[in-house]
């Protein structure tokens, strides 16, 4: 089925993928176009850039994997913003695999009718920042959507994890116990994952290499809190 909203919204497609969905093999289709501008993302020609690949081919992808792999992972730059991302998912359920999504948090309507619906199996949610530093950390004011989504995933009891990629020049500590403080008033009861910035040859914000490391001892210990990478 084609859909011209969009004509070619995939960047592009990894084929395999052991780690990015736990528990399943899967593949990884990359949507093209943010609506955040973090300066330490590495996914610049992803975030700017234009998508290569419609919706078409990767559905034909998926008929060629049906036995061989397990699930799908929507990522991007940010898959929600796609307009028919649940006749999409629709699809690709019908196919017998997984849907995994990987999201900013900005569409929390969106993750609403794709939970409600049945079309996803799993979200990561990257919460990039307490509301302080939220909009010198995404260069935008998209911190009460985010803040809307987690409260979502919380109360719908679809399988989620949240997690932060740290690059310290931009959160400390402290910015990190401020957001193991809203997770923990919310009542999140999963793993909060950080994600060490590593140094990529090009970022949106041309980033260096982080001038220091996290201390952990430093780190709140009201939720869990695990190390990524």
């Amino acid at each position: 089925m084609s859909r011209s909203a969009a004509a070619k919204p995939i960047f592009d497609i990894t084929p395999f993928t052991i780690l990015d969905f736990t528990g399943y093999l899967a593949c990884i289709a990359w949507f093209a176009k943010c609506n955040m501008r973090c300066p330490y993302c590495y996914n610049p020609h992803i975030v700017l850039g234009e998508g290569s690949i419609d919706t078409d081919e990767l559905l034909s992808f998926l008929h060629s994997r049906v036995g061989r792999l397990e699930g799908v992972v929507l990522s991007g730059g940010e898959c929600t913003l796609y307009p028919e991302l649940h006749n999409l998912c629709r699809d690709i359920k019908e196919l017998g695999f997984k849907v995994k999504i990987d999201t900013n948090g900005s569409r929390p309507d969106t993750l609403r009718v794709l939970a409600e619906e049945k079309l996803i199996d799993c979200v990561a949610l990257d919460f990039k920042a307490p509301l302080p530093l939220f909009k010198a950390t995404t260069r935008c004011d998209l911190y009460d959507k985010t803040l809307q989504s987690l409260r979502f995933l919380i109360q719908s009891g679809i399988n989620f994890e949240v997690r932060t990629t740290v690059h310290t020049d931009l959160l400390n500590e402290n910015a990190i116990n401020s957001i193991v403080d809203i997770l923990s008033n919310e009542n999140y009861n999963g793993t909060y994952y950080l994600q060490n910035y590593l140094h990529a040859e090009k970022t949106l914000g041309d980033m260096q290499q982080s001038s220091k490391t996290l201390n952990k001892e430093l780190l709140s210990d009201k939720i869990r809190v695990e190390f990524r990478r």
